[in-house]
């Protein structure tokens, strides 16, 4: 199982929301290369990138930023979600040398567009459901559908889907521990890999994710955890290196 570090990007700064809330935002950094760099130092083997004003704007934002991170890493794989709602913007990221892009709101709008753009970039594409008591959120989680994570999660299996990033809203940015029972209810619900987000505080929730791992869970993703130093990134990835995990 894979740790990866998230960099949220705000007004080109490095942030983390509460809950998805842009009105409720820490800043951590002004230079999201050299946090970039602090997380590459502490031996992470792929990096979580979000453009939250691209979220809200339904385009890319800090793509100059994104560009700048894949370029200074050419060999580290780097996910992007945030504003990629069309062919033209996962080109443009992929050129860039982003290896993945996450597909979230139109994902759930117009699944239909998730095979597309698998058609077009096979292997490079990750949907992002973002939930709320089971709901899958868009818009930058301000609006919430009548959608069930675990019955989208179904309908994208044959779309060549390399991973979906699942996120409980309610945990998010809130250190109160990972809900683990529904992510591993969501990997199993598809044959599609999940990786966790939302509410991961320390090693014993890395445990946790370890402990139903197998059911399909390849990796965890961490943010304000991993900034205000209640989980060690190089600690967590050893976690999860150890033989039998």
């Amino acid at each position: 199982m894979l740790i990866i570090p998230a960099i949220d990007l705000k007004d080109g700064q490095c942030v983390r929301l509460r809950q998805g809330l842009m009105e409720d935002s820490t800043v951590f950094s002004d230079d999201p290369v050299a946090t970039a760099a602090r997380w590459v130092a502490a031996g992470c083997r792929r990096l979580h990138l979000v453009d939250l004003n691209g979220a809200f704007a339904g385009e890319p934002v800090n793509g100059e930023v994104v560009t700048a991170i894949a370029a200074a890493w050419p060999e580290l794989p780097i996910q992007i979600g945030g504003g990629i709602r069309n062919l033209e913007t996962i080109e443009h990221y992929i050129r860039a040398g982003v290896s993945y892009v996450i597909i979230g709101t139109r994902a759930v709008k117009e699944p239909a567009f998730v095979g597309q753009a698998c058609a077009a970039f096979p292997g490079r594409v990750i949907v992002g459901l973002d939930a709320r008591d089971g709901l899958v959120a868009t818009d930058g989680w301000a609006e919430v559908s009548q959608l069930r994570a675990t019955d989208l999660a179904r309908q994208f299996e044959s779309d060549g889907v390399a991973a979906i990033v699942y996120t409980d809203i309610a945990r998010d940015g809130m250190l109160q521990g990972v809900n683990v029972e529904a992510t591993a209810a969501l990997a199993r619900a598809s044959r599609i890999p999940v990786i966790a987000s939302g509410g991961i505080t320390d090693l014993d929730d890395i445990r946790a994710l370890l402990a139903v791992a197998r059911q399909g869970i390849c990796g965890a993703i961490t943010g304000r955890a991993i900034y205000e130093g209640t989980l060690d990134v190089a600690a967590a990835q050893r976690l999860c290196d150890e033989p039998g995990q």
